[in-house]
């Protein structure tokens, strides 16, 4: 029997959208509240040369599939001419086991981030934001702008970030959407006055907190897709509202997303109801991001569905 691969290419070619995979990552989440979709905590290795190496296990009842993603991130790559991230998600038939299909990890790792926090944003996020902000311009950043751009009537892309090749690839990216890049000299600056902020820092680059909650704009949703570390913590008190993806997960994980009493719910409680989402339009909420195996599930079974019918 062989096992289909497919490639960023392929799974790009389906033009999944954002609607699309907002409404799979609702089903699942609901899924795993009545408990016909299971997920283990992510499994992580740390060796000491800055590798970042992870692995995540989910199941679900509708339809019957087990997704199990594996891969790594290395810096280092990126001297290499190769993405910083690499891996793969393997999907099983979730009543026989049977493998079904293999799909590329760094496009389901990419575009899963992306759209758990537009599941966050749809609840979070003020429908008319016209600006956002990204510190980092890597995979997540144009990820998210690909997701954000059909969701909201942006006008205004600021950034913030190390690379000149990703700064420039990320403003080529807005112009292409029909948005105007402003890049600025701090991260603050890009910051401030922005209706969306996406922190998506890579794991190494952040030796300190440099980013204050309390210095967002009234009315502002900020999403941070790197374990909150550009964020002072003792500031995430501020916020109206904070979320997390996944507050089952984070009670199992010493080192904290935020302090656990600034931390108001997670996507479940959003999805259900349980946490309500904004309520006034000068509210200021937040989405914290640790990554959990839902995600990952949710888009290949969403792709995979996909790409059968096609």
């Amino acid at each position: 029997m062989t096992i289909p691969f497919l490639s960023e290419a392929d799974l790009e070619a389906l033009n999944i959208t954002a609607g699309q995979i907002t409404d799979m990552m609702a089903h699942v989440i609901r899924g795993a509240a009545k408990k016909s979709v299971q997920a283990a905590p992510k499994s992580v290795l740390l060796p000491p040369d800055g590798r970042y190496i992870m692995a995540t296990l989910a199941a679900m009842d509708d339809p019957a599939l087990v997704a199990t993603k594996s891969l790594v991130l290395n810096e280092r790559n990126s001297d290499r001419g190769l993405p910083q991230i690499d891996g793969i998600v393997s999907l099983l038939d979730g009543e026989t086991g049977a493998p079904l299909a293999i799909l590329d990890g760094k496009w389901i790792t990419g575009i899963r981030t992306a759209g758990l926090t537009a599941l966050a944003a749809k609840h979070l996020a003020r429908e008319d934001a016209k600006s956002i902000a990204f510190i980092g311009t890597g995979l997540q950043a144009r990820t998210h702008l690909g997701l954000f751009e059909q969701m909201f009537p942006l006008e205004r892309v600021r950034i913030a970030g190390r690379g000149q090749a990703n700064i420039d690839r990320l403003s080529d990216m807005a112009r292409g959407l029909g948005l105007v890049p402003e890049v600025c000299e701090t991260p603050q600056a890009a910051v401030e006055g922005s209706d969306i902020v996406i922190t998506c820092l890579t794991h190494t680059a952040v030796k300190e907190p440099f980013l204050d909650a309390d210095r967002l704009s009234p009315g502002a949703f900020a999403a941070s897709v790197d374990l909150g570390a550009p964020w002072h913590k003792e500031a995430l008190g501020t916020l109206d509202i904070l979320a997390i993806d996944d507050l089952e997960q984070e009670a199992t994980i010493p080192d904290k997303l935020a302090n656990p009493q600034d931390v108001d719910g997670d996507l479940s409680g959003l999805v259900s109801g349980t946490l309500a989402g904004r309520t006034d339009a000068e509210q200021r909420t937040a989405f914290f991001f640790r990554g959990h195996g839902l995600g990952d599930l949710a888009l290949a079974a969403l792709a995979w569905q996909m790409h059968r019918a096609a």
